[in-house]
């Protein structure tokens, strides 16, 4: 065994210790009580529909892995992929399930103790809480990263037999394809949870908060266990399933366009002991999240979690440096400087992000403000707020882009160019076992305040899981522009090593702006976004109906919800959302998977390309405004319920309350999905690159 084949150890290495760790937490977490029998009962209520939920959306997904893996070994039999691709994508979307899993199980069994937690502190709240999300970030780095290091070795012996460079250049390229199966897996689980969940918060919100003029989370509300179900089907489960796939994708595209730089097994072990190091280094910054017993504002909730945020940067910064210039060489510290450029732009996305959805800050109060001359004008302010919003994360991409390419040597060696924009994105996504520690945390906490309502907690312990639930608002937010910031870099790497592959074919690409192919497959490639956002945009106004209508059933026709004497029928609602979001989930997930083959077969790869570019900046500025536009309608309406412009049930209120409606689908079904869309759609390309090659139309 060579050096290079004991460093590729390491990050199976450090992915095991790192469950360990998971393990500990789970341990620590179950360790703490849950409360009252009525608290209990209530998290498991949301328990049961959350584990109902993800079995028949497993069950869903299983059918088409199967049917798509029988397809594959097809192809592979007639030679369009290697036969180890099938095995790799069946076992890249277990994983990513798996991930989802955990996630989500620890989270529906964190939110109880974190409220009973909530009786003695914010501290100790904020602890349990963050632990729960701990158990998801921790869950998805160690999994993906597992999983592409056992992947190196069953490869490295399958080909052993071949001469080293032809052997890691077949090896990447079937890595590179192992990411379908992470991302087909990401996009049914992002979609399929962002419209339960939002299905069930706007048909809660719409009849109990406005017409009904009961709280948020009263339990009289029949849809209010659904509720709280779709914070974690939604933003537990799916938002791990989908920063599995970025964090996935950004590693093995570097690792492919490596092999095209020149740089050989180092190129292709170093963004593997990057992904290492982060891990060890978000445990570490784990460890810095703390409260003191006497802490009890906003702004100490923000430093205690920046301050882990920043230990784990700092550790990256200064440990990258070490890895870099002993494998790369100092001939190559350009690469480094490419990483931080990569880091320094996910931090600033995320601040930036901050800035736009905290109700600390002017553009979110201003919104508030406008709640006091009705709906109108809360639409208007948000959507202007939301694109404003995209400026700077556009202008921070761009900047990072062409930094990394530069520094890391792109003007005299393009290939090593692209190169650095991949280990910019591994930069990007090296702090995400804390950073998606941060945005899980936020169901956690929401799901904590929920409980706290419907088991009538005092008004303090409401207090505490509300300064946790609004952080949480801002943190998911911050979490959404971090996945969308790089899922842009991670898109530009991935176009890049399918325009590599696509030269090993033979074929001399004119990707001029002025080819006609190239033009069309760009417009074709815009309007793809937001034909998708259309589509799940009408699935949970469809499925959000008929939970308004079975809320107002129950309303009408069971005498005796309204004042408490009896129990609404929570069930109802939990199987309407569960058998809506599983049927409306199709079309737009099949769409994403077959645009860019049927484009590729009828108009050809110059047309795909120009496909997966225009995909790529549309659905970057789509994604970035939606989920913006969202968080500052959600947080504008939780100032006003603080007590500003006449506070809740005022009519300033009730116009939030139609802003944050309309907000919920944009920032936690359709945004988010946008993330997997573009990625989905050039993992596609690779995958199906040798039979879009030989079976096109125009060649």
């Amino acid at each position: 065994m060579n050096l290079g084949d004991e460093l590729m150890w390491i990050a199976p290495a450090v992915s095991i210790i790192s469950m360990f760790f998971v393990w500990w937490l789970i341990k620590k977490i179950l360790k703490n009580d849950e409360g009252t029998s009525e608290m209990k009962q209530i998290a498991m209520a949301v328990r049961e529909g959350s584990q109902a939920y993800l079995k028949r959306q497993y069950f869903a997904i299983t059918v088409f892995f199967v049917i798509t893996f029988i397809i594959f070994l097809f192809l592979a039999f007639q030679g369009h992929m290697h036969i180890v691709v099938p095995f790799g994508f069946i076992t890249g979307g277990f994983f990513s399930g798996l991930a989802g899993y955990i996630g989500m199980s620890i989270a529906t069994r964190s939110s109880s103790r974190t409220t009973n937690a909530a009786k003695n502190s914010l501290g100790e709240a904020l602890n349990i809480a963050f632990s729960g999300g701990a158990v998801m970030g921790l869950s998805v780095v160690s999994l993906a990263l597992f999983y592409l290091g056992v992947w190196y070795h069953v490869l490295n012996f399958f080909y052993s037999n071949m001469e080293f460079t032809q052997r890691i250049q077949i090896m990447t390229s079937n890595m590179l394809s192992f990411g379908f199966g992470a991302s087909s897996m990401a996009l049914f689980a992002r979609v399929g949870g962002g419209i339960y969940t939002k299905a069930a918060d706007v048909g809660a919100d719409l009849v109990g908060k406005v017409e009904a003029n009961i709280p948020e989370d009263d339990p009289r509300n029949p849809a209010v266990i659904a509720d709280n179900v779709g914070d974690n089907v939604g933003d537990v489960a799916g938002m791990g399933a989908d920063l599995y796939e970025s964090y996935l994708g950004s590693l093995v595209a570097t690792m492919a366009l490596a092999v095209s730089a020149g740089l050989g097994f180092k190129g292709l072990v170093t963004p593997m002991l990057i992904a290492s190091l982060g891990i060890i280094s978000s445990i570490i910054g784990m460890f810095f999240i703390r409260l003191g017993k006497n802490s009890s504002s906003e702004d100490y909730l923000l430093f205690a979690l920046r301050k882990g945020i920043f230990v784990t940067a700092g550790i990256i910064v200064v440990g990258s440096y070490f890895i870099i210039k002993n494998i790369l060489g100092v001939e190559n510290m350009g690469i480094y400087w490419a990483l931080l450029c990569g880091l320094l732009a996910g931090i600033f996305i995320g601040t930036s992000t901050e800035f736009f959805t905290s109700s600390k800050y002017f553009p979110t109060r201003n919104i508030s403000k406008s709640a006091l001359t009705g709906p109108a004008t809360v639409i208007i302010s948000g959507l202007s707020t939301g694109m404003i919003s995209t400026a700077i994360p556009i202008i921070l991409i761009g900047i990072a882009i062409l930094a990394s390419f530069f520094l890391s040597g792109g003007s005299t060696n393009f290939s090593i160019g692209l190169y650095g924009v991949g280990i910019a994105a591994v930069g990007m996504l090296s702090t995400l076992g804390i950073t998606l520690a941060s945005d899980a945390y936020g169901p956690i906490a929401d799901n904590a305040g929920g409980n706290a309502e419907m088991s009538k907690q005092s008004k303090e312990v409401r207090e505490r899981t509300d300064a946790l639930d609004s952080l949480g608002n801002t943190t998911a937010a911050t979490g959404k522009g971090f996945a969308i910031g790089s899922a842009a870099l991670t898109t530009l790497a991935l176009i890049a090593a399918y325009k590599s592959q696509v030269a090993l074919f033979g074929k001399e690409l004119n990707l001029s702006l002025l080819n006609p192919f190239v033009l069309v497959g760009l417009f074709i490639g815009g309007m793809v976004p937001f034909f998708f956002c259309a589509f799940t945009m009408k699935a949970v106004g469809k499925a959000a109906g008929k939970v308004i209508i079975e809320v107002r059933r129950q309303f009408k026709e069971i005498k005796g919800i309204m004042t408490g004497e009896i129990k609404p029928e929570y069930s109802t609602c939990v199987d309407i959302t569960t058998k809506a979001a599983q049927k409306e989930m199709i079309l737009p997930s099949l769409t994403a998977i077959l645009v860019p083959i049927v484009i590729g077969l009828l108009i050809g790869i110059e047309a795909l390309i120009g496909l997966l570019v225009g995909a790529l900046v549309s659905g970057f500025v789509l994604a970035v405004m939606m989920a913006n536009t969202g968080g500052a309608w959600d947080n504008a309406k939780k100032y006003i319920e603080t007590g500003k412009y006449g506070g809740k049930g005022s009519a300033a209120h009730k116009a939030s309350v139609v802003g944050d409606t309309v907000g919920d689908p944009f920032k936690d079904t359709s945004g988010p999905s946008l993330n997997i869309l573009i990625k989905l759609m050039s993992m596609v390309s690779i995958i199906m690159g040798s039979f879009i090659f030989h079976y096109t139309l125009i060649h």
